[in-house]
């Protein structure tokens, strides 16, 4: 099995241990103001995109131009808040976005460039098992559970 390494890198933990110490306080300062949602009540919400975020905003921009047309059974004060919160925090998830993908991109290739390493070192242990290495067999039997592939229970058919 050959290997190419797309990425080698090595990030001091003083820069580990100052970004997760910056996020726990973005998360910290935001909390009082953040609501956590059932996946039931995410389901059941009426969804705002790109283009709703620029409907609402043109329909606040003609509310106060035109505030004949407000209806009164409409709650002003509540609609701007939530605009405004909107308009807030949507720069924050752009970035919380980036940065999450960013970050699992590099999980990913550092974690599947590991594995391939690792499975390199447990061919050759189960290799010098085989051919009687005593030290390798301890090593194999406790890899061996991790590496072994896993066969689908399938259903006898009835």
């Amino acid at each position: 099995m050959s290997t190419q390494n797309q990425i080698s890198i090595e990030i001091p933990q003083e820069v580990v241990d100052h970004v997760l110490e910056k996020l726990q306080q973005c998360k910290t300062e935001l909390a009082p103001y953040l609501q956590g949602l059932t996946a039931d009540e995410r389901m059941s919400l009426f969804k705002m995109g790109d283009k709703t975020v620029a409907t609402v905003q043109k329909t606040k921009s003609y509310m106060d131009t035109n505030p004949e047309f407000i209806p009164g059974y409409m709650n002003k004060t509540e609609f701007l808040k939530d605009e405004k919160v909107v308009t807030q925090l949507n720069p924050i998830a752009n970035l919380a976005m980036q940065l999450a993908v960013d970050v699992d991109d590099t999980v990913m290739l550092s974690g599947s460039e590991a594995l391939q390493e690792a499975m390199l070192y447990y061919g050759q242990v189960k290799e010098a098992t085989s051919k009687g290495v005593p030290t390798a067999k301890p090593i194999y039997e406790d890899l061996k559970q991790r590496f072994s592939k896993r066969t689908k229970k399938s259903n006898p058919p009835q």
